[in-house]
């Protein structure tokens, strides 16, 4: 368990027991994907990987962290810095500063992290690290923060410390998760709903990592802010870009390219409408719509490549299989697959065969079903007095 090993971690490296270890869990969506940060819908799962972060207040000196993804090597940083330096300890330095901004003042810390969370898959490893993080961090101050609380000091943190300019699904994915359904969340306005979702899913690594801050991502979110500038030539009063019909799109004054990815915009909010209008209604999630998705992703967002293209094209054509798409964001990470649970093990191993001939990466894949967010594991905050 990787809240065992990140205590383990901190003894060995520091010394002594940590007050606090807290976890997170990453995310898969299950549809709305590029829809968050423009104001739609979203339907994610927490998955059964989880990051743990184990933390020990200083009164002073620097700031150290340690994590089992970086070879246990132990980083200091600085607890007030200003500024990110393009490590790993941004993360944490940039929870330490959005807990600041509330009003939390921490001098000095001690962070031991692990985690099984795949780094760069799409799996949103940052947002697992960064939920645990303000979790452990809170309760280390004796100001204990709720897991909404958390999610929202972990969405500051990445777009105003680390620079990523993202939504906010995987943030409330990874605090919010609960077994056995999926995160109905409106991203207008921090609304959700618990729907139920029994059904396992395969996740396939397609073995290329990818970095929001590194890929086109900031380019795509410029591409819809461009196309609701031209909206609200046609409809002055809209808000959100996920609010617009495909007619206003169509004749709205933008570029081609930002017509494109609003129209993918557009048709996803409607999808993530019809799914969970299914699964309320009993029927259960509708498999074809993670193959048009896909779609969409490919041809009007244009961040598939061809590895994921031919990993859930590969995969929606076997038996047994409802659906298949990319998740988290695209260019590289990973494709998602909803079928049959006693399927599911043979899809992976094709896959991983076949996908293994055609490009000579080793695949990794999870089967996974939805699980619990964040967790407070352990605390000895208060037996230390």
């Amino acid at each position: 368990m990787v809240s065992a090993d990140a205590a383990l971690l901190f003894r060995r490296s520091f010394g002594d027991d940590p007050d606090v270890v807290a976890s997170s869990a990453g995310r898969a969506n299950l549809i709305g994907e590029h829809v968050d940060y423009v104001g739609g819908p979203v339907l994610p799962i927490a998955i059964d990987t989880r990051t743990a972060v184990a933390v020990r207040l200083r009164t002073s000196g620097e700031s150290r962290a340690v994590s089992l993804q970086d070879a246990g090597l132990v980083r200091t940083f600085d607890t007030s810095l200003r500024a990110r330096t393009g490590a790993w300890t941004d993360y944490i330095a940039g929870i330490t500063r959005a807990l600041e901004v509330n009003g939390v003042e921490i001098a000095a810390i001690d962070v031991a992290v692990a985690s099984d969370v795949p780094v760069g898959s799409g799996l949103s490893s940052s947002a697992a690290l960064m939920v645990a993080a303000a979790s452990a961090i809170s309760h280390a101050t004796e100001q204990p923060t709720q897991p909404l609380v958390c999610a929202g000091l972990a969405l500051r943190a990445e777009r105003e410390f680390v620079g990523v300019p993202c939504g906010m699904m995987d943030q409330w994915a990874s605090a919010l998760g609960r077994e056995g359904h999926a995160l109905h969340l409106e991203c207008a306005t921090g609304a959700t709903q618990q729907v139920p979702f029994s059904d396992a899913v395969l996740i396939v690594h397609s073995g290329v990592e990818r970095n929001l801050g590194d890929s086109p991502y900031s380019a795509r979110v410029s591409d819809c802010a461009e196309a609701l500038l031209g909206l609200r030539q046609v409809v002055p009063h809209i808000d959100f870009l996920a609010q617009a019909s495909e007619a206003q799109v169509r004749s709205a004054p933008m570029s081609e390219r930002a017509r494109k990815r609003a129209l993918h915009v557009v048709g996803e909010t409607a999808r993530v409408r019809e799914a969970v209008a299914a699964m309320l209604a009993g029927k259960g999630f509708p498999g074809e719509l993670l193959t048009a998705t896909h779609a969409s992703l490919r041809d009007l967002f244009e961040c598939s490549t061809p590895d994921l293209d031919w990993l859930a094209e590969t995969a929606a054509a076997m038996d047994g299989v409802r659906g298949a798409r990319l998740t988290g964001a695209g260019w590289g990470g990973c494709v998602m697959v909803l079928g049959d649970a006693a399927a599911l093990p043979g899809v992976a191993t094709r896959l991983a065969r076949d996908y293994g001939r055609r490009t000579g990466r080793v695949v990794r894949s999870w089967i996974s079903k939805a699980s619990g967010g964040l967790a407070l594991d352990l605390t000895h905050v208060g037996n230390r007095h």
